[in-house]
């Protein structure tokens, strides 16, 4: 495991003490480790009472590699894609993939110090058991799009490399980056769409994801700064668990956009699910948002929920929150058994504007607390909580 992803975990305040928090300006170390000044934009204001959790020192998570969209490619060394030959990348460096081929992967196997940069110029690749990506090893890949179209497929069920069972169209058992200009099409017809063993970060690019098991998964972590990812998913459209540290298993946003269909969660995290900004539009879903804790700072969020809408439920530790400090949120769910905010411990609205179609719109087993922002139910403005739900106290906090 990197330093860098170290002193990440190490920040992360895993009790359940409380306090105000606030993100302001940090920095972010570059791919050399030296620190270059980085910018993030402050939630919105909370009430002076607001209760709030800190999750996440946000302020290294995105590196100056991870977020450059270009690739100074002059000594980049180009490859094009054949037929039934898989390709190998086993040294540092920069890799410009393109053509067409029928079952071929592009295999990284690597120094485990190794940091491997895979542009997309132009790829298209259809393969019936093997991931058109595979990292087997390396410190960090990036993927990165040049301004072209690239597609990617899997059409058969996977083969497993040893005891490394291969579920992905892109696979990786390193941090993976996704960044870009172009595009890339994804379609995996009997498993995920990406996974990644360690994290998972997204800050550029246009994807469409077509899976019929989770289309971006991660053990430790998702974390997207901008791009627009379009997923149809036939179990969950984002999922983050660890079973082995339970500090890992989480998502962060802070721009970017994401347009889902699934027919499970829409976004799924253990240990929690942060949102500091960005774009969320959830056509259809089981649950909507789904973690530990689930924190909302900024952004716009708009979805359609057939189970809960905004769920915070016990999976690694005891305190189980939903607290929104500002963003726009617009939730409606279906009819009968279901709760637009649903949490097996505490919920805190300390801010931003939320607008709830449902029938039973807030339900929590502990405290649930209006304490500012703008809150609408039915069309009907409210200033307190009322739970009306059976699973919940109903009563008035």
């Amino acid at each position: 495991m990197s330093t860098k992803k170290l002193k990440r975990i190490s920040v992360i305040m895993l009790a359940a003490a409380l306090c105000l928090s606030a993100v302001g300006c940090s920095k972010a170390e570059d791919e050399s480790g030296s620190a270059a000044a980085t910018t993030r934009a402050a939630p919105s204001a909370v009430a002076s009472n607001a209760v709030s959790t800190t999750l996440l020192d946000t302020s290294q998570l995105f590196s100056d590699r991870d977020l450059k969209q270009a690739v100074e490619l002059t000594n980049a060394v180009r490859m094009k894609l054949e037929s039934n030959q898989d390709v190998t990348l086993d040294q540092e460096g920069v890799y410009v993939i393109s053509g067409e081929a029928h079952n071929a992967t592009v295999v990284v196997d690597a120094a485990k110090d190794a940091k491997v940069q895979i542009v997309l110029d132009g790829v298209s690749i259809t393969n019936e058991d093997s991931p058109a990506i595979y990292v087997k090893a390396a410190d960090k890949v990036f993927v990165t799009s040049t301004s072209s179209e690239n597609h990617m497929t899997v059409y058969g069920n996977y083969t497993a490399d040893g005891s490394t069972n291969l579920d992905a169209v892109i696979f990786s058992r390193a941090d993976l980056v996704l960044n870009g200009t172009g595009t890339l099409d994804i379609v995996s017809n009997e498993g995920n769409g990406i996974s990644s063993k360690d994290d998972l970060t997204i800050t550029g690019g246009t994807y469409t994801i077509h899976s019929s098991a989770d289309a971006i998964e991660a053990n430790d972590s998702i974390l997207i700064h901008d791009g627009t990812v379009s997923i149809d998913s036939d179990k969950d459209a984002l999922h983050s668990e660890n079973d082995e540290d339970d500090t890992l298993g989480y998502i962060y946003m802070e721009g970017g956009t994401l347009n889902i269909t699934a027919a499970n969660n829409a976004i799924r995290a253990n240990r929690f699910v942060q949102i500091d900004g960005g774009i969320i539009n959830i056509e259809s879903c089981k649950e909507g948002i789904e973690a530990n804790v689930v924190k909302i700072n900024d952004g716009q969020i708009k979805m359609f929920a057939m189970d809960d809408g905004i769920n915070a439920s016990f999976k690694v530790k005891s305190n189980v929150v939903i607290e929104v400090n500002g963003g726009t949120i617009d939730v409606r769910m279906d009819s009968g058994d279901t709760d637009a905010f649903d949490s097996n411990g505490d919920i805190y609205i300390n801010g931003g504007t939320i607008r709830i179609e449902a029938s039973s719109a807030f339900d929590a087993d502990g405290t649930a607390q209006l304490i500012g922002g703008d809150v609408t139910v039915n069309g009907e403005k409210i200033t307190e909580i009322t739970q009306s739900h059976p699973g919940g106290r109903g009563k008035r906090a």
